[in-house]
């Protein structure tokens, strides 16, 4: 009887480390707890790109490349170069319209000018549509001019009409001549504060030397 007891008693550690090796994993593995869905790292969602409104400049630069004007150029640039120095012409007392029409704008160029002066300086539209149009007035300083009824851009020719200078001017020295050079008009002054020339059509040349700077009379 005592010998059974032992053997019952065997049986039941046996059972009891069975259990307690049931309870410790599977197969030796460590169980692994089930992961919690809070646990879960969740990336902040993308915000979409804003796109930044295009400036005047981008605006002038993309019709220029769509129209093939000023290629390998900033059109946009040129506007503002050109919007820069107008008022400068202004300020020391030349005319803007002729100062940019003796520049003599190529074709892209006025293009540039027409489509993008209204966008960087409005202001000057009117301005820069004078010159393009080549209605700016001409002025002239020293040298000898041909007579010519539409000089244009010709800085060698000037239109008949009626100039007049004014300042300190001393020892002004001016002349007409006709087409076979005699004179036809001339006067010298030591010293004046405003002289007034008319040089008409059929006139050749008109000449004239420290006189300052002859402007149309309106």
């Amino acid at each position: 009887m005592r010998h059974m007891r032992g053997v019952g008693a065997a049986v039941a550690g046996i059972a009891a480390a069975a259990v307690l090796s049931g309870c410790g994993g599977d197969g030796g593995n460590d169980a692994k707890p089930a992961a919690s869905p809070s646990a879960k790292s969740s990336a902040p969602a993308a915000e979409p790109a804003v796109e930044e409104p295009a400036t005047p400049e981008d605006e002038i630069d993309q019709l220029a490349a769509e129209k093939g004007w000023m290629p390998g150029e900033s059109a946009s640039a040129y506007v503002a170069d050109i919007c820069a120095s107008l008022p400068e012409r202004k300020a020391v007392d030349s005319d803007p319209a002729e100062w940019l029409m003796m520049r003599k704008p190529s074709e892209d160029e006025a293009a540039v000018l027409k489509a993008g002066v209204p966008k960087l300086c409005p202001k000057w539209s009117k301005t820069v549509a004078k010159a393009l149009g080549g209605e700016a007035a001409r002025s002239y300083s020293g040298g000898t001019y041909k007579v010519k009824a539409d000089p244009g851009t010709d800085e060698n020719s000037i239109a008949p009409g009626t100039y007049r200078t004014a300042g300190a001017l001393e020892d002004c020295y001016w002349e007409r001549t006709s087409k076979a050079g005699k004179i036809l008009d001339n006067s010298f002054s030591t010293s004046a504060q405003e002289i007034t020339v008319t040089i008409r059509a059929t006139d050749g040349q008109f000449t004239t030397r420290d006189c300052g700077v002859w402007k149309p009379v309106k």
